[in-house]
């Protein structure tokens, strides 16, 4: 038989074969149904409202142009987003790979075999005891998926490569999130260092004058250990802010994939601390699943584990293939190439793993188990996202409500402060009440700008805890 006539007999046998596959056993995939609350507990306070926010770029609201700036950088250069993007590449290849689980696997192969037969073992004599046999053709075989257990691994892989998709985009939300973490620390500190050396200066001049008056019999020697104590006091906080000060700035420069000190002159600059915006529209709780990436992967990775329950269940049926083989043999090449060299075969055969029920069975379990621990994962991350908004806007509005009481407090500790100056030059009160209406004043714009910084982390926090930053990432770059 000629070869075309053998290979339109085999696709004919393989469209037969095909058209029994239509079903595919296991179970289908039905995303999970979770019980969301239909409002924020915690909204209200601190102008949060439940109406549909911006998060595709939500650093914009905090109109920090060097912030924008270090954000699209660090999306850039990153090498925790480089090596999640490897990761995706790496699942896109995978998958591919699979696909062609789905075709006839062909191999080309081509041998040469010189050989001599044993005179002592024929039977009667024959023309040539060594020969040389030569040999070229192909092999193929074709597994008809005929119950669906390459499209249900098909499934899970697609359903795999989703999931590490939105693993990267989690990690780009984190990325951004950071960035935007350390320059407001790195702002706050800068501030808080800022206060200190002015309250050194202010405190140095207060001890001068002590001495002075002290010199002249105005003053005891308790006030000028008075004032001396508060002013080393205020120094031995500067190191500590210093060393805070740059570490931001060091994780700042490894954020943008930079050595440490990279940023050092860039950053240097004094600047205020990002404000936070009036209104901050946090959604509602059910558009948190669609847009928290860690959720997205749990969810795909649930579908996931459904399909490769499918898998395990395939594997109790009959495996139908369909295998060929086809070539020219000969013992010399002057007619390798020819009809009479023609050699093949074809046909159909069943592997079906009858004794193995127990353990495929086993497998079927395990899988069913594995499912619902994924299950469980993905109930547990859509908890989490529930608490970790809740948590971001009661910090949020409590921040607030202490940088307005801090606020008053810092502007009646500076009224203290000149009321305690005026009685004491004027011979009517005594010096503690200055030194304490100084430190007091000291220690309450500490804690405002402490809390101004607060309350722009809080607000970073709120927006990745509702998953904003990945939408828009190809105009972040």
């Amino acid at each position: 038989m000629s070869w075309p006539r053998m290979r339109w007999r085999w696709l004919t046998a393989g469209a037969f074969v095909a058209a029994l596959a239509g079903c595919s056993v296991g179970p289908n995939y039905h995303p999970a149904k979770v019980a969301l609350p239909s409002t924020w507990t915690e909204l209200g306070p601190g102008g949060t409202t439940n109406g549909t926010p911006e998060l595709a770029r939500w650093w914009k609201h905090f109109q920090d142009p060097l912030l924008d700036s270090l954000i699209v950088r660090a999306v850039r250069s990153n090498y925790d987003l480089k090596a999640a993007e490897a990761r995706l590449r790496a699942g896109r290849a995978l998958r591919g790979a699979v696909l062609f689980e789905f075709f006839p696997t062909i191999d080309a192969n081509a041998s040469y075999t010189k050989a001599r037969r044993s005179q002592n073992s024929l039977a009667f004599p024959v023309r040539l005891i060594d020969t040389d046999i030569y040999q070229a053709g192909f092999d193929a075989s074709w597994e008809i998926d005929v119950f669906g257990g390459k499209r249900r691994s098909l499934e899970a892989y697609n359903a795999d490569l989703q999931a590490i998709d939105e693993d990267r985009r989690n990690v780009l939300v984190s990325l951004v999130s950071e960035v935007a973490r350390n320059y407001i620390e790195w702002r706050s500190t800068q501030q808080r260092l800022a206060l200190a050396r002015k309250n050194l200066g202010t405190q140095r001049e207060t001890l001068e004058i002590t001495q002075q008056r002290s010199r002249a019999g105005l003053a005891s020697d308790l006030e000028v250990s008075q004032a001396q104590a508060v002013l080393a006091g205020t120094r031995s906080q500067v190191p500590t802010l210093e060393t805070l000060a740059k570490q931001f700035l060091h994780r700042l420069g490894v954020l943008l994939g930079e050595s440490p000190g990279a940023l050092q002159g860039e950053l240097e600059k004094d600047a205020p601390i990002p404000p936070s915006p009036p209104e901050v529209p946090a959604g509602l709780p059910s558009d948190l699943l669609r847009r928290r990436p860690d959720g997205r992967s749990s969810e795909r990775q649930l579908a996931a584990a459904t399909a490769r329950r499918g898998v395990a269940t395939a594997e109790l049926f009959p495996k139908f293939s369909l295998t060929g083989v086809a070539g020219f043999q000969s013992l010399s090449t002057g007619n390798l190439i020819a009809p009479q060299s023609e050699f093949w075969s074809f046909g159909p055969s069943v592997n079906w793993r009858l004794f193995e029920y127990p353990r495929l069975r086993a497998q079927i379990r395990a899988q069913t188990a594995r499912q619902e621990q994924v299950l469980a994962q993905f109930q547990q991350t859509v908890l989490t996202s529930l608490e970790e908004v809740e948590n971001a806007l009661v910090a949020y509005a409590n921040e607030k409500e202490r940088f307005l009481a801090l606020t008053e407090a810092v502007a009646a500790n500076r009224r203290a402060l000149d009321l305690a100056n005026q009685v004491y030059t004027g011979g009517l009160g005594d010096f503690l009440n200055v030194l304490i209406a100084t430190r007091t004043l000291s220690e309450g714009e500490d804690a405002l700008a402490q809390s101004q910084g607060a309350v722009s982390l809080n607000l970073v926090a709120l927006y990745k805890a509702l998953g904003g930053g990945w939408e828009e990432e190809t105009a972040a770059r």
